[in-house]
């Protein structure tokens, strides 16, 4: 069983792409698609998210993990699906046995929509809070040892930025103490200086995380196609990386090197997409969310010649 919550409104037997109240889904191991039919009650799919939840990873300070992912624009559901399964499958063989879950929200299938994807995108931050952030972190003790953790790609992870911003201005949320272990972004969608030490869009996500990883190549061609769509040249902490001095809890993962001896294929996609079918990449975010390890002990990373930490 795969679990996911919809930001869709119905259509048909399956989900609009106009964004619309939740629907909490277990969608069987079986199906290529989500829907409608799928539907659970939030109080079952939360029972059986905590329950898949017990055993995460090898780290005794924790009972069980959760990781949310968060995909990007231009993602039907099929292929949010899909990536879904991939990041579960590549994590079970690191040796995870905690639950992936996905918020999936309405982006178009077109890259023409680019800016009304963005458009939901921020909409849909709402449900990411009220229906994921909000539901977990209310079952937060002091004694909880279940561990929150959030993968985001692509434009993805600027619903995760803006959902934590959210949350801050919810006080029902903000005045509960209530946080994630590890953020990891991938290709993010994000401009660099949004991610800067000091800068007000980003303290909600640091202030409540334990850390920060930035996954960046800068062979992705989808980024840089990105900044022309939204007429600016800001460039993207997906192709760039972070500005230095970094964020203390924040992380910057060089993986062009990485990208190019995987030999992931030369489509104008390739670059934007490959982290979700690399071992490496699979390995170190499951390294990342075990926690044991300092940001330079990862037996997957290593210093480049320019001093950064990289992928092997």
């Amino acid at each position: 069983m795969d679990y996911v919550f919809v930001s869709r409104g119905k259509s048909g037997d399956g989900f609009s792409n106009e964004p619309a109240a939740s629907h909490f889904l277990g969608v069987p191991s079986s199906a290529n698609d989500m829907k409608y039919a799928h539907r659970i009650s939030k109080s079952k799919w939360t029972k059986a998210i905590l329950k898949e939840a017990m055993g995460g990873t090898s780290n005794p300070l924790t009972e069980g993990d959760i990781v949310f992912y968060v995909h990007g624009f231009n993602n039907s559901q099929a292929t949010v699906l899909k990536r879904h399964r991939k990041i579960k499958k590549g994590l079970e063989k690191q040796g995870f046995d905690g639950v992936v879950v996905s918020f999936d929200w309405p982006g178009a299938e077109s890259a023409l929509n680019y800016l009304e994807d963005r458009e939901d995108a921020k909409l849909s931050a709402f449900r990411l809070v009220r229906d994921g952030i909000e539901t977990f972190s209310a079952l937060q003790q002091p004694d909880c040892r279940i561990d929150l953790h959030v993968l985001a790609h692509s434009m993805g992870c600027y619903v995760v930025r803006e959902a934590f911003d959210d949350a801050d201005d919810r006080a029902r949320i903000a005045g509960r103490s209530w946080a994630v272990s590890q953020v990891m972004l991938m290709a993010a969608d994000l401009s660099v200086d949004s991610l800067s030490k000091g800068n007000p869009k980003s303290s909600s996500l640091y202030r409540h995380c334990a850390r920060l990883t930035n996954y960046y190549n800068p062979l992705d061609d989808v980024l840089s196609i990105s900044a022309v769509k939204r007429l600016g040249v800001a460039p993207r902490a997906g192709r760039t990386g972070m500005e230095a001095p970094e964020h203390p809890k924040g992380v910057d993962i060089y993986c062009g090197k990485r990208f190019r001896d995987g030999k992931h294929g030369s489509s104008i996609r390739a670059g934007h997409t490959w982290y979700f079918d690399d071992p490496v990449v699979m390995e170190d975010i499951y390294h990342t969310i075990c926690g044991r390890l300092d940001r330079h002990e990862i037996p997957t990373r290593a210093f480049t010649d320019r001093g950064n930490l990289g992928l092997k």
